[in-house]
Parts: C-alpha cells; sequence; structure tokens
C-alpha cells in the first residue's frame, strides 16, 4: 500500500509510517476488532490516518494534558478521541488495560519491530538519495523508536556515517539508561519537549543504542527555544521542539563536524501559536537576556523613578512590574 504523503504533514511521516507498517502486520481478525493507541500527536495522527485508509476502527487515548488543537487534528483524520487520565503515564495504563481486557491490537509509538521497521524506511530513502556520503547523523531520541530504524539502516548499508543521538537535558531517559546499563525510568521529567519527554526508553532501542549509538547530546530546553525562534525567524521554518532538537545539538558538537557532511532530522512541526511566548521565554532566560528579581521596595513617592534612573543600565529594560501597595508598611515587594 502506498500513500500520498501530500495528504498527511510531512512532519509527523516518519510516524504515520512507522503505524502503516504495523496495521499491515495485523491479522484480519486483529484488523477488524480495531487498534487503539496513546498519543500526545503526531504518533495519533500516523495511526489514525493509516487506519483511515486501510479501513480499520481506531480510537486514540490522551490524557487531559494534550491540546484541544491536536485532538482536533486527529479527529480531522478519521479516529475517535478519548481522554483518560491527567499525564501521559495514566492514559498509557489505561490503553494497556483496555487491550488486555477487550482483546484490541494497541500499536506502541515506538517499542514494537514493525513500527521500528516502517520509521526505518526514512532512513533508506535518505541513505538512497544521499548514498553513503553523510559522515554525522543527527537524531532526536524520545522512546526509541526512530533512532532504532536509524541505525538499523546506516549501520548496515553505511557503517562509516556516525549516528549521534539527542535528548533533552530535562528528559534524558536514554542517556541514563546507557550511563547506568540498564533501563532506566526517570522518576521525574520537564515535558515541555513533549515529542521527546518519556521516563523511559524503548527496550529495542536501549539494546541497539548500547551496541551502536557513537555518542549522545543533552541539549537544554533553552536552547532549544532558542533554535525554534531561529529556525523559524531565519528560514521560515516551522518546529515544534522534539523538531529542532537536532538542529540545537550541533552547537556541542562543532568541533568535530568540521568540514564533515551532517544531516539532522527535523521531524515535528506540532508547534501550537499560542506557545510561542513561553517559547521566547524560556529562550531569553537560557540566554541571560531575561531575569526575575523580587526585591524590598519603598513605599514612598518617587521609588519607581529612583529605581529606572540609578538601578537600569542603558539597554536594559522591564518586561513586568508588579507591586501591592499596602500603607502600613515602609516598604514591600516588588
Amino acid at each position: 500500500v502506498k500513500l500520498k504523503l501530500e495528504n498527511f504533514q510531512i512532519t509527523g511521516s516518519f510516524k504515520l509510517r512507522g503505524a502503516l507498517n504495523k496495521l499491515l502486520s495485523l491479522s484480519k481478525s486483529e484488523k477488524e476488532n480495531g487498534v487503539i493507541a496513546v498519543s500526545t500527536g503526531n504518533h495519533g495522527k500516523g495511526v489514525a490516518y493509516a487506519s483511515k485508509v486501510l479501513g480499520i476502527k481506531s480510537t486514540i487515548y490522551m490524557s487531559s494534558m494534550v491540546p484541544q488543537y491536536r485532538r482536533k487534528a486527529i479527529e480531522n483524520l478519521g479516529a475517535k478521541v478519548e481522554i483518560v487520565g491527567q499525564n501521559s503515564d495514566e492514559a498509557d495504563l489505561f490503553a494497556k488495560n483496555l487491550a488486555k481486557e477487550k482483546d484490541i491490537s494497541l500499536i506502541h509509538p515506538f517499542d514494537d519491530e514493525k513500527v521500528i521497521a516502517g520509521q526505518g524506511s526514512l532512513a533508506y530513502e535518505i541513505f538512497k538519495e544521499l548514498n553513503d556520503t553523510i559522515d554525522y547523523l543527527f537524531i532526536p531520541i524520545g522512546g526509541g523508536g526512530l533512532i532504532s530504524g536509524f541505525i538499523s539502516v546506516f549501520k548496515q548499508l553505511s557503517p562509516k556515517t556516525k549516528i549521534i543521538g539527542v535528548e533533552p537535558t530535562g528528559a534524558a531517559s536514554m542517556h541514563e539508561s546507557l550511563k547506568n546499563n540498564k533501563l532506566i525510568k526517570l522518576k521525574q521529567i520537564d515535558t515541555f519537549v513533549d515529542g521527546a519527554a518519556v521516563k523511559k526508553s524503548g527496550k529495542i532501542a536501549f539494546e541497539l543504542c548500547k551496541k551502536y549509538l557513537d555518542g549522545i547530546i543533552l541539549v537544554p530546553e533553552g536552547y532549544i527555544c532558542q533554535t525554534i525562534l531561529d529556525m523559524y525567524n531565519n528560514e521560515g521554518i516551522i518546529a515544534e521542539p522534539a523538531g529542532a532538537m537536532s538542529l540545537a545539538s550541533l552547537n556541542f558538537y562543532k568541533n568535530k563536524i568540521k568540514n564533515k557532511k551532517i544531516l539532522c532530522l527535523v521531524c515535528g512541526g506540532n508547534n501550537d501559536i499560542t506557545r510561542m511566548g513561553i517559547i521566547k521565554e524560556r529562550a531569553l532566560l537560557y540566554t541571560n537576556l531575561k531575569h526575575y528579581f523580587i526585591i524590598n521596595f519603598p513605599q514612598r513617592a518617587g521609588a519607581l523613578k529612583d529605581f529606572v534612573t540609578n538601578i537600569l543600565g542603558p539597554n536594559d529594560d522591564i518586561t513586568h512590574f508588579e507591586y501591592s501597595k499596602k500603607t502600613s508598611k515602609e516598604n514591600g515587594p516588588a
């Protein structure tokens, strides 16, 4: 079955490939029973669209944390969306229990050989187009399905190509697992890079990365935010945080890749315009261009004027000022 990828957001195409390959492997009775999946966005769209094309009923479970626009995007592709749990872990547990109870196929986003093989088809197309001239590949790691596909293809067809994994600093589950030589489940993660924020990497991915990965880079969330802004302002590319990670990682590897041919996978355009304020905020904080101070402010006439004149430098600006005046005190927090 060949799908017209122009009918699907190309930023989600590797998720579509993985879902399609898994659905094609199901038996007739499994297809008739329908499928379910847990997703924060792209995986759900991939399962929804592939199911629609193949005539399979699909239900996508999402936590209440997932933005409304992502739910609508999946519903528009023909799947039923159910909201369960307060976070991805709770939604995942619900779906696993339901799959066992109802004997329904649960399409895992990354820890499945068929899904990995489907996602790996993207790596194979890249290899065919560029041959073995790539020195370095920079691939984002979430659960590990995508990088598993790239490792499987390039380590067979182009073993000289070095594969570098990229994770967000606040959700470095693969990095921790490799460091401890066993799968580690993180107790807490920063969920900002939602497309790559998983507490525990896939087992298949861990085994492949342990054996074949040539390096791993942790990129701070603030720097990822700055990269998102740079990509949009300079190139007109809309990338979600997980999609911008590979490009953001280059600055941490610049001495090794000088005069080398590299490929960065920009995968994910699920970026809500309402998040741009948060993205800008985190970028400014990371680059030390914005700071928050709580100061003890005197309660007298002219105090704010003195502060602006005597404290702020010529290039400084106030972006937010809040002060609750209390007549019973000589000063208070501002």
